[in-house]
């Protein structure tokens, strides 16, 4: 039996390795990224049609988590004092997946405006552990976009 043209063209070798993904925060590059993960998640409300339960999307709600691989304290004293003053800080993240293997080089890349922060991790260690600091985060989705998409 003969392989199939797209067995060919979408080997092993043309999955996404997140080893080249990168993240922008507020325009500077987060050399330090260790993962990035980002959710939008329908908030349904149950609709009776007859004898049956369906759903209806109501609203959005994005959710996200940067991990890093703690440097440089990336100005969470700024964040740290902006919310002890009453003000709500929001920024902008960017994240880029490419990967050298990829067929026609192509990337994904997306832009997420009007992110707050939910928790800042001012500081943690472990003895003999590189330190790694989680942010997880919220957006409106309607302020999130593809600006490339894989075809």
């Amino acid at each position: 039996m003969a392989r199939s043209e797209y067995d060919v063209k979408y080997r092993g070798n043309r999955r996404w390795n997140g080893s080249h993904g990168k993240l922008w925060w507020e325009g500077e590059l987060i050399f330090e990224i260790e993962s990035f993960e980002v959710d939008v998640e329908p908030n349904r409300e149950d609709v009776l049609i007859g004898n049956s339960v369906d759903s209806k999307i109501v609203s959005l709600k994005g959710t996200g988590t940067l991990k890093i691989k703690s440097v440089i304290n990336r100005n969470l004293n700024k964040y740290l004092e902006d919310w002890k003053s009453g003000h709500d800080l929001r920024t902008t993240l960017v994240g880029l997946v490419e990967d050298p293997d990829m067929i026609d080089a192509q990337k994904e890349r997306i832009t997420l405006n009007n992110v707050w922060f939910n928790k800042l991790s001012l500081m943690n260690f472990e003895k003999g552990k590189v330190i790694e600091k989680e942010y997880p985060f919220g957006f409106t989705p309607e302020d999130a976009a593809f600006t490339e998409t894989v075809e």
